[in-house]
């Protein structure tokens, strides 16, 4: 069965909303997506069956023992890990990094040095200088060509050393869309001893993301950036999130993951969760040809949905170029679309990105502009002053329909 965008867009309840009757398109999904019916309906479930506290004799208890224990599953299966134990649950990614650092900080120095990239959105930049100031750690920056929208491989080179004890890079661009070579500077960060943490969060609504195939330390996503919950997750290697000293109350279970899930933890979030990776492979067993395991069916369905997506921001793509005046910040030829994900930055001339926004909201179609906490990206663009770009973020169920809505206002 091939994709069927209106069977899609079915499992969505909020793309039927309307206001005055005009549709709402929903291009801000780099933000956060739109919930699918299965995250909704497991999480109603859950506050209405079995909405407790964990480890109680009780079956409200043993039903939400359960549920995280199945949602670490889940989330093993998503990211490609084996060992759900290395699924560590928390607020968002930020917080969640934010955490971590603090911990990994413990075993830094001042002859030691931290890798933080140029294309990075801040949470994946902040809590590793914050780090590096409270260890003494020097910091060294990765960039990127503004002309290829790509990493310079001369500045990786330049940056990673021998004195490298940590990298933090980002898999895809929140802000240019640019899928990065990560495994790539995996290898040379672990070619000197240094450990990688790498933010997934632009990437995991768009391709199945797999931890062995990188072979990265640490790997972090968002729950609400892939049809899910405010909820954020980090997979690290065992040996690695045992070592590590966890900042949390002394009655806390010392064991994985609940070492680092500090505090009672969103289960009504675990549970939607687990209803954005039903979803996926619901499409994967529906659409995508399914699979024996979930993680083949999850195979299947990130398959068929990012060449559709590929598809659609070529449309895109294409219909900005056309435009008096736009110019993309990003991947544009069509053999380069699979080495990004459908987030576009543009700017217009003669246009403030908040007044093209404004334009666009009055038409009911949802864009950001400004930096969207990718800071360097806009600085090293030289857009800062000009108020950033433009962000329009394609999800998997958005139309044709809906991108040429968008073009025809742009381009009055």
């Amino acid at each position: 069965m091939p994709y069927d965008i209106d069977l899609i867009r079915s499992e969505f309840p909020s793309l039927a909303v309307t206001d005055d009757n005009q549709a709402r398109v929903y291009f801000d999904n780099p933000g956060g997506t739109q919930i699918c019916q299965r995250s909704i309906d497991r999480m109603n479930d859950y506050l209405v069956r079995a909405n407790t506290n964990t480890h109680g004799p009780f079956i409200t208890s043993r039903l939400t023992d359960h549920l995280i224990e199945e949602t670490h599953e889940a989330l093993a299966d998503f990211v490609g890990a084996s060992d759900p134990g290395e699924i560590v649950f928390g607020q968002n990614m930020t917080t969640l990094t934010l955490h971590l650092s603090r911990s990994i900080g413990r075993t830094l120095g001042p002859e030691d040095e931290v890798v933080v990239t140029r294309m990075d959105h801040d949470a994946n930049i902040s809590p590793w200088l914050l780090m590096a100031r409270d260890a003494g750690c020097t910091v060294r920056w990765i960039d990127f060509d503004p002309s290829t929208y790509r990493y310079d491989l001369a500045s990786i080179d330049a940056a990673i050393t021998s004195k490298t004890k940590l990298v933090a890079v980002n898999y895809a661009s929140n802000a240019i869309g640019t899928v990065n070579d990560v495994a790539m500077v995996v290898e040379r960060a672990h070619a000197v001893g240094a450990l990688v943490y790498v933010d997934a969060v632009q990437f995991a609504p768009h391709f199945l993301t797999d931890v062995n195939a990188i072979n990265c330390d640490f790997l972090t996503c968002s729950a609400y950036k892939f049809y899910g919950p405010h909820q954020g997750l980090v997979w690290g290697r065992r040996e690695l999130l045992e070592s590590l000293e966890p900042y949390k109350v002394r009655p806390a279970d010392n064991t994985l993951p609940s070492r680092f899930e500090t505090g009672t933890q969103s289960h009504e979030g675990m549970a939607a969760t687990l209803g954005a990776i039903d979803h996926f492979e619901w499409i994967g067993a529906t659409m995508g040809g399914g699979g024996e395991t979930r993680r083949d069916r999850l195979t299947s369905g990130f398959k068929v949905m990012a060449e559709y997506e590929k598809d659609l921001c070529q449309h895109l793509v294409d219909g900005l170029l056309a435009i008096p005046g736009v110019t993309v910040h990003g991947l544009t030829a069509s053999e380069d679309m699979s080495d990004r994900v459908p987030t576009v930055g543009i700017v217009k001339a003669g246009e403030h990105p908040d007044a093209m926004a404004e334009k666009l909201a009055a038409a009911n179609i949802f864009v950001w502009p400004g930096h969207y906490y990718a800071i360097e990206v806009i600085e090293r663009l030289g857009l800062t002053d000009a108020g950033g770009m433009l962000r329009i973020g394609l999800g998997q169920y958005n139309t044709r329909e809906e991108v040429d809505a968008l073009l025809n206002v742009l381009d009055s």
